[in-house]
């Protein structure tokens, strides 16, 4: 089973503060019948919204598909945290792409980051987009490799950073364990749904139209892409795939290269008048462990702490005990706080943990593997995606140079040798090498 069915009910959202606090949506209707479009998008995440929104706006007719709701995925329960940059850093696409490509795929990031704010300052301001993001670390040697790398994008992009010693971090992110980190006002945080929702409403303002509860159970990629669900089908003259890590196994270029993994969330009691005690400011904070921690306050200051990973498909009969164990040792002073939700996604990740954009034939297209980065990422890889089908390749042609392999094993065997890999790493934070 896929994970598009394995920790969901049918139609309906993750148990996550988002999906509370927010008015339940309308349910729009299942595709029924054959219908025919310019483009057809597999996919109502931020990939999807933003390739449909931008197609839309150019007048192409463009029909979305999605097997649960919009915003099901991903892009509707994650932590909500805009970064800047990728998983790797500048100097590393530097050296292996070249000075020209790599600027251009930093370049494209920035983009991502104001393509985010602007939409949301102008459309969706129930996102409550904040600015502000926060990376600590463990470690004087790890600081140090912070310091060289924010020094080396300031020399080749002029984008700056503030670097700060163990006491400085320790005033903004109240916990004992840090040994310092970076603070980035051009990153910041939101409600992800939200944010969704609103890509969706505007979408369809501009002539989209979006199916729900209609999964995709196949694709024929000839004279026109067909994409046909359990009541329906849409023919069209290009599809863009953006499955990401809920994509069935249904395109094994992708598959092979896209793995999906959990990752969890628990939300406190909102904390008012104590808030500051974890953090002196309103921004986001990730860390330096490889099974990452990150976390934020949501608009009505309940605390949001996310991480410990699993690759199995099936979510862990007990998310929350190990989550709240990860919380409290970073910040003791949580410790016996009230925890009002507790959930769990899956995300795509690929080996060098880089986004995947990639043309699978002359009609079709498909962006995924964000690793944790998609909030921003994942909406502008939707508007490369729908430039590249108007016929626009520049920032396809950035993505596609990055080196993407397949997992080792196949997807029979990915998730065991990453589970393997993952308990030694796991086992190394937590003794602290």
């Amino acid at each position: 089973m896929s994970a598009l069915f394995r920790n969901d009910r049918p139609g309906s959202h993750a148990p996550s503060v988002y999906a509370a606090a927010l008015p339940p949506p309308s349910l729009r209707p299942a595709l029924q019948g054959a219908i025919t479009a310019d483009v057809a998008i597999l996919g109502a995440g931020f990939t999807g919204l933003w390739a449909a929104l931008t197609l839309a706006r150019a007048g192409r007719r463009v029909v979305v598909l999605d097997a649960h709701r919009v915003g099901f995925g991903a892009s509707g329960r994650n932590g909500g945290q805009v970064h800047s940059g990728y998983n790797k850093p500048l100097d590393w696409l530097e050296a292996k792409l070249g000075d020209t490509r790599a600027r251009a795929l930093w370049d494209l990031s920035e983009g991502a980051k104001d393509q985010l704010r602007d939409f949301c300052a102008a459309h969706a301001p129930e996102a409550a987009f904040r600015p502000g993001i926060a990376h600590g670390v463990y470690s004087a040697a790890e600081l140090d490799e912070t310091r060289a790398e924010a020094d080396h994008v300031a020399a080749r992009t002029g984008q700056t950073a503030k670097v700060m010693d163990a006491d400085t971090f320790g005033a903004l992110v109240k916990s004992p364990l840090y040994k310092g980190g970076i603070l980035d006002h051009t990153g910041g945080h939101l409600n992800p749904l939200a944010y969704a929702r609103a890509l969706a409403r505007e979408a369809e303002a501009a002539g989209a139209a979006i199916y729900e509860q209609s999964e995709v159970t196949g694709i024929e990629d000839g004279a026109q892409v067909v994409l046909t669900t359990a009541g329906g089908r849409v023919i069209a003259d290009h599809a863009i795939i953006a499955g990401n890590g809920y994509l069935p196994n249904i395109l094994p270029q992708v598959n092979a290269r896209v793995m999906p993994i959990n990752s969890f969330i628990a939300a406190t009691e909102p904390l008012p008048d104590t808030w500051r005690d974890v953090l002196a400011e309103d921004i986001a904070v990730a860390d330096s462990r490889f099974v990452v921690n990150y976390y934020r306050f949501s608009e009505d200051r309940r605390f949001l702490f996310g991480g410990r990973e699993s690759y199995s498909i099936g979510f862990p009969a007990d998310i929350s005990t190990a989550l709240v164990a990860r919380m409290t040792r970073l910040f003791p002073q949580l410790s016996g706080m009230g925890i009002a939700h507790v959930w769990g996604g899956s995300l795509g990740i690929t080996v060098p943990r880089l986004p995947y954009l990639a043309r699978l034939g002359p009609r079709m297209l498909s962006a995924a593997g964000f690793s944790g980065h998609g909030v921003a990422h994942a909406g502008m890889a939707g508007r490369i995606m729908a430039e590249a089908v108007m016929g626009q390749e520049d920032g396809l042609a950035a993505f596609e140079a990055l080196p993407i392999p397949r997992f080792p094993g196949g997807t029979a065997l990915r998730a065991p040798i990453l589970t393997l890999a993952m308990t030694w790493f796991s086992l190394r934070d937590r003794l602290g090498l």
